[in-house]
């Protein structure tokens, strides 16, 4: 049976070394003994888009490693999370990573396997999914692109100092998964097994959908210790560093 190993919620930056130098032992030592290596989004706390990487020393060192990993013939899968959906077919190229829509439904040794960052779930915060849709739309990474890469960073950074303010002033409750929601997704999707990130906090949960025991795993951030879910023959198991 293969190995599959599940990552989310890094928040790679230079204003937190730890966590990025925990991420390339983590790509070094476990990763490269892996099949496949799935980065659910935030990977990093922020991106600008593809056309800094040049100017982005973290970011063409996660490129560099990346391409490592993959070269020596791990599977490498992304998708872009709340923080970093800028992200696109240049650092994919660069990096050998594979990228993955949100949702996507992956087959590992024959088992059906719903994979999401997950903030699509949280559909009790009205506004951040607000926020979502005007964020992924044309018009608008349009519009946030045309602009020099300072006035990017700088857009950003305004960005996160209202959505810290928006985030501690709002109930824990709102910001995680709707059960209706997570239900839909088993649903439509005809999955059993669900992996995701964005509301960290990891856990293994049970749903009853349709008859059907369904389990949901939430993957780590690594603001803390950090950690990822392995998906091997021993089963699905969440791994704290």
């Amino acid at each position: 049976m293969s190995r599959a190993l599940f990552i989310s919620d890094l928040h790679l930056s230079v204003e937190r070394p730890g966590p990025n130098e925990q991420f390339f032992r983590f790509l070094h030592e476990e990763a490269a003994r892996a099949d496949a290596l799935y980065i659910l989004g935030d990977l990093f706390e922020y991106w600008i888009g593809d056309d800094g990487i040049d100017e982005d020393p973290l970011g063409r060192q996660v490129v560099r490693a990346l391409r490592v990993l993959s070269r020596a013939g791990v599977a490498v899968w992304l998708m872009v999370g709340n923080r970093d959906f800028l992200m696109g077919a240049k650092f994919c190229a660069e990096s050998g990573a594979r990228f993955l829509d949100d949702p996507r439904v992956v087959e590992i040794d024959a088992k059906r396997v719903l994979l999401m960052h997950g903030d699509t779930l949280c559909t009790d915060d009205a506004d951040y999914q607000g926020w979502r849709a005007t964020a992924r739309s044309e018009a608008w990474q349009k519009e946030f692109l045309a602009k020099s890469l300072p006035d990017r960073r700088e857009t950003i950074e305004g960005l996160r100092a209202k959505s810290k303010a928006v985030v501690q002033a709002k109930p824990a409750e709102i910001m995680d998964v709707n059960e209706v929601a997570v239900r839909e997704a088993f649903r439509v999707h005809g999955v059993s097994l669900m992996i995701h990130g964005h509301t960290h906090r990891p856990a293994k949960h049970e749903h009853e959908v349709d008859g059907r025991l369904c389990q949901r795993w939430v993957l780590p951030d690594w603001y803390g210790r950090g950690g990822y879910l392995a998906l091997d023959a021993v089963g699905p198991r969440l791994v704290s560093f």
